[in-house]
């Protein structure tokens, strides 16, 4: 090398050495983690790069007029639906797709099939029966020309419904069979003072229609749940004269189906943030609470909804509570249970879980916004719906909490951020955890602090750590796998816990409280009845938090990395401690965060170090001078196991 050469490079290193000095180490590679050409999707006249919707962004809308009749004999539903599906996209649609959910219990679904489950006659044999199917496009309905295969409808249009606005009538007749215990999100069971029936997934339902995919027509296999249009809801459900009815949206008639006392006591119960009994066990046994007929119709609507499900019975115990919201708002809380769930531990206090779980999220996240919610023990052990949720009869104390709250929590996600959960379970499951933990947290002074679920926590301790032998299970497939086709064993310790972790490490490690809420509240606002996709999700983040966290979306959710930090070495400088310390670094796998490091000295002064992430991006191996004053007794990495580390035995020098 010429003297000019040499000259140059001695100026290259003086203007361009970083602060510490890096290396590599094997199982790292710092461009995989920070590539900066990655990117989730790419910006379209529909979504932004930002992660809010675009300017040309839109849904189509589906309302639903329905008129249902309960056979208690046959547990059976009949009924009359029409659907008015509004065309709001940019293209005319030739045809349109029907989603059937109840025909995954036929004998020959791709659900049974897949399930690995031999059909014998003893299993319940479900689904559909579609007597006639109708569409009406100016005032006059003509058969429609339809193909049902599997959970999927087709109706084949004579003309093109046309694009932004174009709209059509579909008149579907039909009838079921509700499938007993343990065949799904609906039920029925029997109780002491008569059967408890909870429908759901009950009526023929529009499939989505988006700018990703075109129209979403995933088979309904059983794991992968829902992804519906937003639409009004008009239902009437005709039912025998002794029974309440539990259902999403508005009761429109309680003076038609309510005698006198249930009805005062019903408005009562709108007014009081006390727990009113609007039908006790007393009026259970003696038939009281409703009009003296044979059948009386219930009529519920709900606005701006992407479902609606309901639950009928002359067993419920019935009781409610308002709900206070912002804004000078409130709902009405109400809880529908057997005599066989009453207790001062138990779903006595249904009403009062439900209350505050719609309280603290409505604060803290989103304002609630239907006109009711309830809560009804049945059979079913945990399925939510919009302004109701299915939560199971036998539920007491802590487990009874963590499943009216989480499953009120999907109001949220994803009833109001309308996420696909037939493909992307944690955009629901995880997002609901999360926001679960913090208002355990919260309820009643953390009365069933901290939130835990025995898959991932069996014995306590630091939910990270735990987590460790899931990040280490070779059979463990990313987050974005489809839930169909997840090991059931993992489905939960995935959608659910991992996400949530997930999260929680951003708001509490890497963004901080402020940050991190205010660009979750983005994502919410943004994105209520609206169908985001994990880009935007991710976009919104980033941006609102001001923070590119895409190695953290990229190791967490789209890949399995795993992380290991470790201190591997402490030299001090011209070995004399009082002129500082070198300590030496080592990121081991391929996932990167942020490092903490609590240093003792000899001395006894502690201190904690914070890196930035940013310090991988050269490689795994990072030195940094540390101003030390004397011998340095301890370096721990991730003092308070806020992290996942996959070896935690190298997290402390000197080894023991």
């Amino acid at each position: 090398m010429n003297r000019f050469l040499s000259s140059f490079a001695v100026l290259l290193l003086f203007f361009f050495a970083p602060s510490g000095s890096f290396a590599q180490t094997p199982n790292y590679n710092p461009y995989k983690a920070f590539d900066p050409l990655f990117s989730f999707q790419p910006a379209t006249v529909y979504r932004s790069a930002d992660g809010q919707p675009g300017p040309g962004y839109w849904t189509n809308q589906t309302d639903y007029a329905i008129h249902a009749r309960l056979d208690t004999l046959q547990k059976s539903i009949t009924a009359d639906e029409v659907i008015t599906y509004t065309n709001n996209s940019p293209n005319n649609l030739s045809y349109l797709w029907v989603l059937l959910p109840q025909n995954r219990f036929a004998r020959d679904s791709r659900s049974t099939a897949t399930a690995g489950q031999t059909f014998n006659e003893k299993r319940f044999n479900g689904g559909f029966t579609i007597h006639s199917v109708w569409i009406s496009r100016e005032g006059k309905y003509v058969p429609a020309n339809y193909l049902i295969n599997d959970t999927r409808m087709q109706i084949r249009l004579p003309n093109s419904l046309t694009a932004k606005g174009g709209s059509i009538k579909i008149k579907i007749s039909y009838s079921m069979v509700i499938p007993p215990n343990h065949y799904g999100r609906s039920g029925w069971m029997n109780t002491k003072n008569g059967t408890i029936f909870e429908v759901a997934q009950w009526f023929p339902r529009m499939a989505v229609y988006d700018d990703i995919v075109g129209w979403n027509v995933l088979p309904f296999l059983g794991a992968g749940e829902f992804y519906l249009d937003y639409g009004n809801y008009d239902v009437t459900l005709n039912v025998p004269g002794n029974q309440i009815v539990a259902a999403s949206g508005q009761l429109e008639n309680p003076d038609k189906v309510l005698d006198k006392e249930t009805l005062k006591r019903f408005h009562k119960a709108s007014e009081s943030s006390q727990t009113v009994m609007i039908r006790s066990l007393q009026e259970v046994t003696n038939g009281q609470g409703t009009k003296n007929e044979k059948r009386l119709t219930w009529h519920f609507t709900m606005k701006n909804s992407r479902d609606f499900t309901w639950a009928s019975s002359k067993a419920f115990i019935w009781d409610g509570a308002k709900a206070t919201l912002p804004d000078h708002k409130s709902t009405l809380s109400m809880a529908f249970y057997p005599e066989e769930s009453m207790g001062k531990d138990a779903w006595n206090r249904a009403t009062e879980f439900l209350q505050h779980s719609i309280e603290l999220f409505s604060k803290k996240w989103f304002v609630y916004p239907y006109p009711t919610a309830s809560t009804v023990g049945g059979p079913v052990g945990g399925m939510e719906y919009p302004g109701i949720v299915f939560c199971h009869w036998k539920a007491t104390g802590n487990s009874l909490w963590m499943v009216i709250n989480h499953e009120i929590g999907h109001d949220w996600f994803p009833m109001i951020v309308g996420s696909n959960e037939r493909k992307f379970a944690w955009m629901d499951e995880g997002l609901n955890t999360f926001i679960d933990i913090y208002a355990t947290d919260e309820f009643n002074h953390g009365e069933f602090a901290p939130k835990s679920d025995h898959e991932y926590n069996p014995k306590g301790g630091s939910a990270a750590r735990n987590i460790v032998p899931l990040m280490e299970d070779s059979s463990a497939p990313s987050l974005m796998t489809f839930p169909d086709a997840m090991p059931w064993k993992l489905s939960h310790p995935l959608s659910y816990y991992k996400t949530a972790l997930g999260l929680v490490m951003l708001r509490e490690y890497v963004l901080g409280h402020k940050r991190f809420d205010y660009a979750f509240r983005t994502y919410i606002h943004e994105w209520a009845y609206k169908h985001p996709t994990p880009g935007d999700f991710f976009n919104t983040i980033n941006n609102a938090a001001g923070e590119n966290l895409n190695w953290f979306w990229k190791g967490w959710f789209m890949n399995k990395w795993t992380l290991d930090q470790a201190v591997t070495d402490v030299q001090y400088v011209d070995n004399d401690p009082a002129k500082g310390a070198v300590i030496t670094l080592e990121n081991n796998d391929q996932m990167v965060m942020p490092v903490e490091l609590k240093i003792t000295q000899q001395n006894g002064n502690t201190e904690t170090v914070r890196l930035p992430v940013e310090i991988w991006e050269h490689g795994g191996t990072y030195k940094f001078l540390y101003n030390s004053t004397t011998p340095i007794k301890q370096v721990v990495v991730d003092p308070k196991e806020m992290l996942p580390d996959v070896n935690a035995k190298n997290n402390i020098w000197p080894r023991n």
